[in-house]
């Protein structure tokens, strides 16, 4: 009987111990759990993130822990996992008073925007529209997102939305008009910049926007003087830099152009944002205009390493692949004024047999008035006059090119005038030449003479 006792106590024992036992780590598991925002609030993120595991090596469904060690990597600057334990988070924890999911869904979708991933922001974003309507900000962070992808109907909607929410909302006043600008409500459009400045002279982001109307307008002066304020806001600098340069590039101010271009690429450490793809591309065609051939070509392979399809990059890696190993390609594209003039003229004489006359410097390479060469000049017969056009321009020559000639051709009674294009003509252009007067010579004939000329 008593042994009966004893094994009847040993029992009790044995389960108040384990129902201790169980008591006591529901009460410390959520302080461990808290002391791991504790030590991410005291700046000891190594600390919390070494905590965080440990519990979790215990128990991986503990999703508060998650969302702790989420937190700390963040802090710590470790973006990637901490996206990673936010989405364990978001699969399977509830929400509630411990996790509260306005906090947990701002700092996603903060994630998910420094990654560019705009579908999962923008899922995020609709989620806090839910939690927190009267939230202008949620709204225009939609419309940006929106905008990005090209949703211009969806954008304004959004826009309009913060707008009702905060009329005082002058980024998302700015957003409309640009947007109204695009649809060709010109009116409404400049109402509505006019408006965000008005609201606030320090939005800078307001003159990007009026800056961008002005260029459409083709007023540039103005533009530029916009795109410069502009650039005080850090968020907008780059993009108005690129936009001042460009502005630049279309009044043909290339050495303006390039210092702004310059410093757009600087704004960017990592090089890898689509506006610095932009930036360097504008810088190229810069330098391909001011005969930097060799920049030029260091900036399309810096592009082409980060995207092999931007734009016509690839293209124009292949027309100046070979300047490295064709000498006389390169002087041609890359001289001074007067050394492109004397490769023009030994050009002419050795592969035309023709002598230049005068040789008259123009913004798209040269022009030579021409005689055949020959040596039987004993009659002093009047010789007649050729138009010699030497082009180095970016671009392949457009029919408007041949016509110019054309008429230049027959203003200094010529007989004949050739072309030589070192970007090759336009099916235009070339079907516009046949039976005139006029014989095109591209780039691989260019290459030809060039050599033979000995240039």
């Amino acid at each position: 009987m008593e042994s009966v006792q004893i094994a009847i106590m040993v029992v009790l024992g044995a389960g108040v111990a384990s129902l201790l036992f169980f008591v006591i780590k529901s009460v410390s598991a959520p302080k461990r759990v808290e002391g791991i925002q504790k030590l991410i609030n005291q700046g000891k993120v190594s600390q919390a993130i070494r905590l965080a595991k440990q519990i979790l090596s215990k128990d991986t469904a503990n999703y508060l822990a998650h969302y702790y060690l989420g937190k700390a990597y963040a802090a710590d600057n470790r973006a990637e996992l901490a996206l990673m334990e936010y989405k364990i988070v978001n699969e399977n924890a509830i929400f509630g008073e411990d996790l509260p999911e306005l906090d947990f869904r701002r700092e996603m979708s903060g994630l998910y925007m420094k990654f560019n991933q705009q579908q999962d922001a923008l899922r995020e974003f609709l989620l806090l529209t839910k939690l927190e309507p009267h939230n202008a900000e949620n709204f225009y962070t939609i419309g940006k997102i929106y905008e990005q992808l090209n949703r211009g109907d969806m954008a304004l909607g959004f826009f309009q939305k913060a707008v009702a929410l905060n009329r005082r909302h002058a980024k998302a006043h700015a957003e409309i008009g640009l947007i109204l600008y695009h649809s060709k409500q010109f009116s409404e459009a400049k109402k509505e910049i006019d408006l965000a400045l008005s609201l606030s002279p320090e939005t800078y982001s307001g003159y990007y926007y009026l800056g961008k109307i002005l260029k459409d307008n083709k007023d540039y002066g103005a533009a530029v003087k916009a795109f410069e304020k502009a650039q005080r806001d850090p968020d907008f600098r780059q993009k108005a830099l690129i936009e001042r340069g460009t502005c630049f590039m279309l009044v043909n101010r290339i050495d303006n152009a390039i210092p702004d271009l310059q410093r757009a690429v600087e704004q960017d450490k990592d090089g890898s944002k689509q506006d610095t793809l932009y930036a360097r591309y504008f810088l190229a065609a810069c330098y391909e205009k001011s005969r930097k051939i060799e920049k030029a070509i260091e900036q399309w392979e810096i592009i082409y390493k980060k995207n092999h399809s931007f734009r016509d990059v690839t293209a124009k890696l292949t027309e100046y692949k070979d300047l490295q190993s064709n000498d006389s390609l390169k002087d041609y594209l890359t001289s001074g004024a007067e050394e492109f003039a004397e490769i023009c003229k030994k050009t002419a004489l050795s592969g035309l047999l023709m002598s230049s006359q005068t040789c008259e410097p123009m913004k798209w390479g040269c022009q030579i008035l021409a005689v055949e060469h020959k040596s039987d000049d004993w009659m002093n017969v009047r010789k007649q006059l050729y138009l010699l056009r030497f082009y180095r321009e970016a671009e392949p020559l457009e029919d408007s090119a041949i016509r110019e000639t054309l008429d230049k051709m027959k203003e200094l009674n010529c007989t004949k005038s050739y072309i030589f294009a070192s970007a090759g003509f336009t099916r235009t252009a070339t079907g516009f030449a046949e039976n005139r007067p006029v014989e095109l010579i591209g780039k691989e004939k260019l290459e030809q003479l060039l050599q033979k000329s000995g240039t």
